[in-house]
């Protein structure tokens, strides 16, 4: 069964930077491609930002130029850097799996909390 399971968020001020991690396991990791999602408070989880299987990145308006998304497929892990932070990233950030035509499995991590105070 999948796990996932995030880390690295935090309290930041606006124009801050916050590297979020998740490990994966139970899966083949190379083979999906990755994402990050966002839950903002009183709204639906969005795909923020993903990665293929190849390494092809894509990004969320929102966070276009600001964020950046990478993946270590020996360590199964997927990472976020996010900087110029602003107060309209806050939310709980979860990894899945997502981009190049790969769907989020049914189960999700506990998310990690990202706080930008303005």
């Amino acid at each position: 069964q999948v796990q996932l399971v995030e880390s690295g968020g935090g309290l930041v001020q606006a124009g801050g930077s916050l590297r979020l991690s998740c490990v994966a396991s139970g899966i083949i990791f190379s083979a999906y491609g990755m994402g990050w999602y966002r839950q903002a408070p009183g709204k639906q989880r969005e795909l923020v930002a993903s990665i293929t299987r190849a390494g092809t990145t894509n990004f969320g308006d929102s966070v276009k130029g600001r964020f950046t998304i990478s993946r270590d497929n020996i360590k199964n892990t997927v990472y976020l850097q996010m900087n110029s932070l602003k107060p309209e990233d806050t939310g709980v950030y979860y990894c899945n799996a997502g981009g190049g035509g790969d769907r989020p499995f049914r189960s999700w991590g506990q998310g990690t909390q990202v706080t930008v105070s303005s």
